[in-house]
């Protein structure tokens, strides 16, 4: 029989183009998983070596089953600065036999936990939680471990807990146990691993800095100056055995362990999501919750203290290129070498050396192309972001990851709260309903109200729906239709709200209609108390049925003169449907980037056809882009290597060509366009007056010179240039 979760090392994980990259990738971590591992477990209490001990079985079998490609398991900050914390309320020594004892049974009890977990596929909830959640998480994270590693820098021991106990500690390493020689020797290092990886990123740049600082350590200069080495490990394999169960301990250590178990889970599944989905892979978090499970049941076996996903080793196999968990299964084995014949060698070590290197690929999981961002698109999930990172800072994984869960629901219920809303109307040659803020040419209908709501209507949304509706009420209104195309469903207050909005609207003459809804809403009317509503027929399939029973026959009559036939035909249509408010900014960017791609040799049709602007521009469009080409022609003509006037002039007729082609097609299209580069020339004569004025006069020799080439143009140059010159000043 298959087994569920087999081996997940595939045959493109062992290709020729992975595999050499991958294996030197776990040589590296698993050399600087010397110190952090060394580090963590006399955090969590025991003595260094059992963090070796941890950095074989646990990554061996991570590497063998999880369905993370990328991400590396081990001993790391936050299970072991808990137990640690465990050990401190229980008055129990760190280091001490009795510690030796109860951190494996910790570690045991964190496995059950992980278990229960996967059977109650406790996994899945990690979806709920949003890209800014993660990235803040990652980043705190991040943060946090630089934090507690900068005092070995400075010459003094890791620290523990949040950023006020961590500034503390790195305030008394300064004033108690300060080593300026390990300060320079690891801002050093530091200095040449970041250079390495923004000037040289194919170099090994870790590995050249570790093997430096092993003469260093072996030549004795460390010792001169007082730089800490780390300690020298005994040779060999730890042994397995059962965790020593002590009774009187199991309530309390049941107790402790549920959060580990719980960090574990939350903090490395979202940790190799965002990992997995920088590299458009998918995590089987079931599967990677029972992967941390046996993990940690195996850790207990060696005596180690609970394993988690490490960001900064993680981080590193990145920067080095690994793409796969050969890489895991490199570091166990490098790591089960050095136990057995390598532990001299850790002797030599300068600690502010590999300090530095874990600090380095810290810096990199940072997430700062994020946080560029969202400062440009999304300042609310930005603030979404920093509330899980400064929640991670200074509260831990679990309070951080809450605070931006939180955020982040908040958002969710702001964003229902307050849908996308619209008034419609409609535009003349065109079928539809348009909505009026969008689309310039939109009318709505006289005497009715039409109003899109695109959210469920529920308890606190349901008052703007209704103060929307009586606000746009006139005297002559007589039917309010409702888009309800995007209501799936309502509660007992929004339906609430509805009855008193139809009584309120009834006694003054006025219909309600709800129109173009799903059928599953008329049952919810039904069951809320509105079914009179769908018996009376004011629940319609379609919006004309609704104006139709209110007594409304296309076509019909807008509530003022339309602009159009007007401006011109679909494609304006389209181009502010697509753009809305920013489409003259769009426009505008379009005209620079022409400006900008014109080439030497080409002309302005050419330019026009071949550059980068959206095909299917209606005739008024191109004739205002052409007029914001002309506040460009310096540019255009530097790049092109011509005349400005001789541009000028050959952009002037083309404008008139169109402008004369627009009018033969629609008078009112024409006044439009006019209007509009009256607009845009007041906007240009108030910001760049030099500018306005270059282009007026340049237009005004252009049009000497069309008029004295082209007579056939002479009346039409007159009426666009009264039209828009002369108004534009006089007005």
């Amino acid at each position: 029989m298959k087994p569920a979760y087999p081996i997940n090392i595939t045959r493109s994980d062992v290709s020729p183009e992975k595999l050499p990259k991958d294996i030197f990738a776990g040589l590296v971590i698993a050399l600087v998983s010397i110190p952090i591992s060394m580090g963590y477990a006399q955090v969590a209490g025991l003595p260094a070596r059992f963090g070796l001990y941890g950095s074989v079985f646990p990554i061996l079998i991570f590497g063998l089953f999880s369905s993370s490609k990328q991400f590396i398991f081990g001993v790391d900050a936050a299970p072991a600065a808990l137990v640690g914390a465990f050990l401190a309320e229980q008055g129990i020594e760190s280091g001490s036999a009795r510690a030796v004892s109860i951190v494996p049974m910790m570690t045991l009890a964190t496995a059950l936990w992980l278990f229960i977990m996967y059977f109650l596929k406790a996994g899945r909830l990690v979806k709920y939680i949003s890209t800014p959640v993660m990235g803040g998480f990652i980043s705190g994270i991040s943060t946090t471990i630089i934090l507690m590693q900068v005092p070995k820098l400075l010459g003094g021991t890791s620290g523990m807990g949040e950023l006020p106990e961590l500034a503390v500690h790195i305030y008394k390493t300064c004033e108690n146990s300060f080593v300026p020689a390990s300060l320079i020797m690891g801002g050093t290092a530091l200095g040449v691993l970041l250079l390495g990886k923004r000037f040289a990123p194919k170099v090994p740049m870790s590995v050249i800095v570790m093997a430096a600082g092993a003469v260093v350590g072996y030549s004795g200069l460390a010792d001169k100056y007082g730089v800490a080495k780390l300690s020298a490990i005994e040779r060999g394999l730890p042994a397995w055995s059962f965790p020593h169960i002590e009774v009187g301990m199991i309530s309390d250590v049941l107790r402790a362990s549920l959060p580990v178990a719980l960090v574990i889970m939350s903090e490395t599944l979202l940790a190799s999501s965002s990992t997995a989905g920088k590299h458009g892979q998918k995590l089987d978090s079931g599967r990677e919750v029972l992967v941390y499970a046996l993990g940690n049941l195996s850790a207990c076996f060696v005596g180690c203290c609970p394993v988690n996903g490490s960001v900064s080793r993680t981080a590193m196999g990145g920067q080095l290129g690994g793409r796969s968990q050969v890489m895991s299964l490199t570091a166990s084995a490098v790591m089960a070498g050095i136990l057995l014949f390598g532990t001299g060698f850790i002797g030599y070590l300068p600690v502010p050396i590999l300090t530095s290197i874990v600090i380095a690929a810290l810096i990199g999981a940072i997430e700062f192309d994020l946080i560029k961002e969202l400062h440009r698109h999304d300042r609310r999930e930005l603030v979404i972001f920093f509330g899980a990172f400064f929640g991670v800072l200074l509260f831990g994984t679990v309070y951080g990851v809450a605070i931006g869960c939180v955020l982040s629901f908040a958002e969710v219920i702001k964003g229902t709260a307050r849908p996308k809303r619209s008034f419609l109307g409609v535009i003349e040659g065109h079928e539809g309903f348009h909505s009026l803020e969008r689309n310039s040419c939109s009318v709505p209908i006289k005497g009715a109200v039409l109003y899109r709501f695109s959210g469920n209507l529920y308890f606190a949304n349901v008052g703007l729906f209704t103060d929307e509706i009586e606000a746009a009420l006139k005297p002559d209104t007589r039917c309010v239709i409702v888009d309800s195309g995007a209501v799936c469903g309502i509660d007992i207050t929004a339906a609430e709200s509805i009855r008193r909005l139809d009584d309120t609207l009834k006694a003054k003459g006025v219909r309600l209609y709800f129109a173009s809804h799903i059928g599953s809403l008329n049952d919810r009317f039904r069951q809320l108390g509105l079914g009179y509503m769908v018996e009376e027929g004011h629940c319609r399939r379609t919006i004309p049925a609704a104006l139709t029973d209110a007594g409304f026959k296309p076509p019909y009559t807008p509530e003022h003169e339309v602009k159009t036939g007007v401006l011109g035909d679909l494609r304006r249509l389209e181009f502010e449907w697509a753009f809305g408010e920013q489409a003259e900014q769009k426009l505008e960017e379009y005209a620079l980037r022409l400006a900008d791609s014109a080439e030497e040799g080409e002309d302005i049709g050419e330019l026009m056809e071949n550059g980068t602007v959206p095909h299917g521009l209606g005739l008024p469009d191109r004739e205002e882009l052409l007029t914001r080409l002309q506040a460009h022609v310096g540019e255009l003509s530097d790049n092109l290597n011509a005349d400005e006037q001789e541009l000028s002039d050959e952009i002037e007729l083309r404008r008139i060509r169109l402008a004369v082609r627009l009018k033969k097609r629609d008078r009112a299209a024409f006044r439009l366009m006019a209007k509009r580069n009256m607009q845009f020339s007041r906007a240009l004569r108030a910001a760049h007056p030099e500018l306005y004025e270059k282009l007026k006069e340049r237009r005004r020799l252009a049009a000497e010179h069309i008029a004295g080439k082209y007579p056939e143009y002479a009346s039409d140059i007159a009426e666009l240039y009264e039209t828009t010159e002369d108004t534009s000043e006089n007005e």
